[in-house]
């Protein structure tokens, strides 16, 4: 991979992947040494041996990478040192007068990939069938350590400081008023910035909200009992029982917390990181899974595979993963959020925020709507679902 370094505090940013590189891929894919099958019938041991080597097959032989990077590269692609760290963005201004500047923050196991169904519809709404009073300024970043971001050298790059490094950014840019969305550790940095309530973040939309009373979330996340005299309502007692089984079971996150640098085979192995990055979550795993078997709905064997081929060829499996050993904040739980917030709940995220909860975290929330379809990928899944809701949820904040 070779980049443009031309030193300015905001340069352009140009990337080439080579033929070899392509080659060396396909050839390890290959090249894999596969396990024997699992001894259950369904997904609760993982990725299944059969939906690997459809992913494995089809990788190796149909997928065309260069048609993804076609798609980047038409993009207007940027870089800047931020905090001694080169932060790499996609920038795209919108041709309508008024457009409200939006940034948008992926998660893990994401990337700027998540996003790109985004970039039409919110820059150019008239041209998707939407009204040019609800145009935004798209400003995509790669969190440090993902993709094209410069990989951090010492400790430090928490969420937090992700989300400084974003305020300077949009400060960077000029913009004097703006908003900011995010889903899984995007939904995290996004709630930090706003705790930081830089004057011109005039709001922000979440998709997996930090919304769980602190008491109740220190109890889920350490395995106790709920705190003596608590009171839920159906609603409430259904999404403590959703994250009773997300922190039963998410063990990447506890693996990628203690012990990161111990998952250096998935930087050797193209499938390992197919399979370990496809685990992310039970409803996840089973759509993508779902795709391979010639039912795709929401995600694409390509959108799957675009995914992993950035992480693949931006050597970032390890890298990215560390973000959870720099983190110092709840996942879930209410943080103090003070300025307008918009909510949209997706049926299969992995936990959907009671409006009760969401109304006490979020003091001043301007919108919350709970959709029929998508999940944790929710902008990559359903964009024109995503991409209505942030119209919805940022109108009476232009």
């Amino acid at each position: 991979m070779s980049v443009t370094t031309e030193k300015s505090t905001i340069r352009p940013f140009t990337f080439e992947f080579s033929d070899a590189e392509l080659e060396d891929l396909r050839a390890r894919v290959k090249a894999t040494r596969w396990p024997e099958k699992e001894t259950v019938t369904d997904q609760s041991q993982g990725p299944q041996l059969e939906t690997m080597q459809k992913v494995a097959r089809y990788w190796a032989s149909d997928y065309d990478w260069r048609k993804t990077e076609a798609t980047l590269k038409a993009l207007p692609h940027f870089i800047t040192e931020i905090d001694g760290l080169d932060i790499h963005f996609v920038h795209v201004r919108s041709k309508h007068e008024n457009a409200l500047p939006v940034i948008v923050t992926h998660g893990w196991p994401g990337s700027i990939i998540e996003q790109l169904k985004l970039v039409g519809p919110l820059t150019d709404p008239t041209a998707y069938g939407g009204d040019a009073s609800d145009a935004f300024h798209l400003i995509i970043p790669s969190m440090p350590g993902y993709g094209f971001s410069g990989i951090p050298t010492t400790t430090g790059w928490g969420p937090d400081r992700i989300a400084s490094a974003w305020i300077e950014l949009m400060t960077r840019l000029g913009y004097t008023k703006y908003v900011a969305q995010g889903g899984d550790w995007g939904a995290v940095v996004t709630d930090l910035m706003a705790l930081q309530a830089p004057p011109e973040l005039a709001g922000i939309h979440t998709n997996m909200p930090g919304v769980v009373p602190p008491d109740i979330h220190l109890a889920l996340a350490t395995g106790n009992p709920l705190p003596e005299g608590v009171s839920l309502s159906d609603e409430e007692q259904r999404t403590v029982e959703q994250l009773k089984y997300v922190f039963t079971h998410v063990y990447y996150a506890y693996i990628m917390a203690s012990r990161p640098q111990a998952l250096m085979a998935l930087s050797d192995s193209p499938v390992g990181l197919a399979a370990f990055l496809m685990d992310h979550d039970r409803d996840s795993l089973a759509m993508i899974s779902r795709s391979f078997a010639g039912e795709p709905e929401g995600l694409t064997p390509d959108d799957f595979l675009d995914n992993i081929t950035l992480f693949w060829l931006t050597k970032t499996a390890v890298s990215s993963g560390r973000l959870y050993a720099e983190n110092r904040s709840g996942f879930f739980d209410a943080k103090g959020v003070t300025i307008p917030v918009a909510v949209s709940v997706f049926p299969n995220e992995i936990y959907q925020a009671p409006r009760s909860w969401t109304e006490q975290a979020y003091p001043n929330l301007i919108h919350y709507n709970k959709l029929d379809k998508g999940g944790h990928f929710a902008a990559w899944e359903q964009p024109e679902l995503f991409v209505e809701e942030l119209r919805k949820g940022f109108r009476s904040l232009r």
